[in-house]
């Protein structure tokens, strides 16, 4: 059972300028490890409690004292979140998404924000990305990812822009799936996703989720950074359309940093884009029905330059 005390500090822990997921979670770690404390009693300690028992420096307790500072305002926003009907599950809990924090590791969001059906962060999540002006045929081969992986009962993942996600969302509603919206706002400025989508999210096919501030509205930054949370859900990536820049490109270089597994749809010979490339860095070229294309040869005739540039 979530420990409502913990979150104001954690909100405030997160949301105050300063530092990155990875010292946030590295903070959390030493905290859970003194059984007497959590990070609501860790805020109550003086500065040099925290240097003496924590080993944090004088920059990080300075950082500690603002973050101290903002947790009222947080305790009066988690108020007025839980009144609304948002929950908020904490990277410590067992609701929180396993595949999340087995993909992006120390870096994953301490907290994350959610409106509907938590149950599908366990489910078997696929990821269908693509290009904002996606074209016609990559329109086509989402829908058909879409239906095909709502037939094994599986979750599509969306980041809710136009073209590739909102297609991927909509496909597999269309086919009695269910989906995953991760949002590039805060949840609560999602004020037409939830009238839009309130049948599908009361009937627990649809859980919108949100690791920003809640009342912070869409920019370029978030969308951004977004697109790690939308590759770390999902067990399975397929790419539908990619050019050689933005959030698909540079989302899935991160991916094969990482080592995962991505599918691209294997283009067809008038098509100008950066689906050819991407096979040659690695990613699994997959037919218009997800299968792979173990012979298909890459048209590009940069491998070498795109490798190099990526490596």
């Amino acid at each position: 059972m979530i420990n409502r005390q913990e979150i104001p500090s954690l909100m405030a822990l997160t949301h105050t300028q300063g530092w990155n997921y990875e010292q946030i979670n590295n903070l959390f770690t030493k905290i859970n490890r003194n059984a007497k404390s959590s990070i609501a009693e860790f805020f109550c300690l003086s500065s040099k409690e925290w240097s003496d028992h924590f080993g944090l420096s004088k920059k990080e307790t300075d950082h500690l004292e603002n973050v101290k500072k903002e947790i009222p305002k947080y305790s009066f926003l988690a108020e007025d979140l839980f009144a609304q009907g948002y929950e908020i599950i904490l990277i410590n809990s067992p609701e929180y998404s396993e595949t999340l924090k087995e993909n992006l590791g120390s870096k994953s969001p301490p907290l994350i924000y959610v409106k509907g059906n938590k149950n599908l962060l366990k489910e078997n999540l696929v990821a269908i990305v693509g290009s904002r002006d996606a074209s016609e045929i990559a329109l086509k081969f989402t829908d058909n990812i879409a239906m095909l992986a709502s037939g094994k009962h599986k979750v599509v993942v969306s980041g809710f822009a136009r073209g590739v996600d909102r297609q991927a969302l909509d496909s597999a509603l269309k086919y009695k799936g269910k989906g995953l919206i991760v949002l590039p706002q805060g949840i609560m400025t999602f004020y037409s996703g939830f009238k839009n989508y309130y049948k599908q999210i009361v009937e627990g096919n649809v859980l919108v989720l949100s690791t920003f501030f809640p009342k912070a509205l869409w920019s370029v930054e978030l969308a951004m950074a977004r697109n790690s949370v939308i590759y770390g859900l999902a067990g399975e990536i397929y790419v539908a359309e990619s050019n050689e820049t933005g959030g698909t490109w540079s989302g899935v270089m991160d991916g094969i940093r990482k080592g995962r597994k991505i599918y691209v749809r294997k283009p067809e010979s008038y098509e100008n884009k950066a689906n050819d490339k991407l096979i040659d860095l690695g990613v699994i070229p997959v037919s218009f029905e997800g299968r792979p294309v173990l012979e298909y040869k890459s048209l590009s005739p940069e491998i070498c330059m795109v490798k190099e540039k990526h490596e």
